[in-house]
């Protein structure tokens, strides 16, 4: 076997044969992913899924296994729509409908190696992230701890907090167990990309958020359930990354914030607002798990209003 074939059989050894009824579950679930985590409004959603299920109609046709595809199998692939005219648009939006999928494969356990993760996009102009200014971040936060409900508003501000204060990825989030923290020594212990683990410190807010949660609401949502994990549903079982989202849209209903707030709108507040306040480049590289430094730089560029204010107090010619 050839280490490409290694790599394949690997990709998708948690991969079944699909009938067609188990496949249009499958799309339909890749389909709620778009929707709900991606944001993306529903004629791209529609677009994508359907991208998908033509791939994997050629797939099923060629005798081809999806979970293992090569370089070669998708240019050939989307060299035909090439052939026929099609758009390059529309050959690229195909080439990341697909990439998409196999993330989504791979975030729903259904694969562990992505086969189109060294197939390369066409570039594109790089779009800064959005993010909160620090009076929204701490609006959202402190709405959230006045809500009515006791138990969704101490659990609603430690998740808040945490994904805020620590910079975290919504699978961050969601992963994270008892064991991953102590209040004590002021710190949690998160498994990133690629299964690297990597220690964030807690700040004195998250610290009491999470310690009020700990001692009221958890047990609240456990009932008679033992779960390891941190952050528990109304069943007593972990929070998934779709109940994140719903609370995390609850909260900014609450708050009145006319803006788009993702969880990863946090983690770039998170980042942004250290860089502003003047922390190392590198030290908040550790802090997001980015194995690039390149991937962290982009927050230097963020704050035009906080750049033009930094030099007019600091360059002597600014005045």
């Amino acid at each position: 076997m050839t280490a490409s074939e290694k790599i394949q059989s690997s990709a998708g050894k948690n991969w079944k044969r699909q009938t067609p009824a188990q496949t249009e579950r499958l799309l339909e679930r890749f389909s709620n992913y778009l929707l709900v985590e991606r944001s993306l409004v529903q004629k791209s959603v529609q677009a994508y899924v359907t991208d998908v299920r033509q791939f994997f109609q050629t797939c099923g046709s060629a005798g081809r296994n999806p979970a293992a595809v090569d370089r070669r199998t998708l240019h050939d692939y989307l060299q035909q729509f090439a052939s026929l005219g099609f758009a390059s648009t529309t050959v690229a939006r195909k080439l990341t409908s697909i990439k998409m999928f196999y993330r989504f494969l791979i975030i729903d356990h259904k694969l562990e190696l992505d086969p189109t993760e060294n197939i390369a996009l066409p570039k594109r102009p790089r779009i800064l992230p959005q993010v909160l200014s620090t009076d929204e971040v701490f609006t959202l936060i402190d709405t959230a701890s006045e809500a009515p409900d006791h138990f969704w508003a101490l659990r609603s501000r430690a998740m808040l907090e945490v994904l805020y204060g620590c910079g975290l990825r919504v699978s961050e989030l969601t992963g994270l167990k008892l064991s991953d923290i102590s209040l004590e020594d002021a710190y949690i212990r998160v498994l990133g990309k690629r299964n690297k683990e990597r220690v964030v410190p807690l700040g004195h807010y998250a610290i009491v958020a999470v310690r009020e949660y700990l001692n009221c609401a958890r047990p609240h949502y456990a009932g008679k359930k033992t779960s390891e994990y941190l952050f528990l549903s109304y069943r007593g079982r972990a929070l998934s990354r779709m109940g994140v989202w719903k609370i995390l849209r609850q909260c900014v209903q609450l708050a009145g914030l006319k803006r788009r707030v993702t969880p990863h709108t946090l983690r770039h507040s998170f980042a942004t607002h250290l860089l502003e306040g003047g922390a190392d480049l590198r030290a908040v590289q550790e802090m997001l798990g980015h194995a690039d430094i390149s991937t962290t730089q982009i927050y230097v560029h963020l704050d035009w209003q906080y750049l033009r204010e930094v030099y007019r107090t600091f360059h002597p010619r600014a005045r």
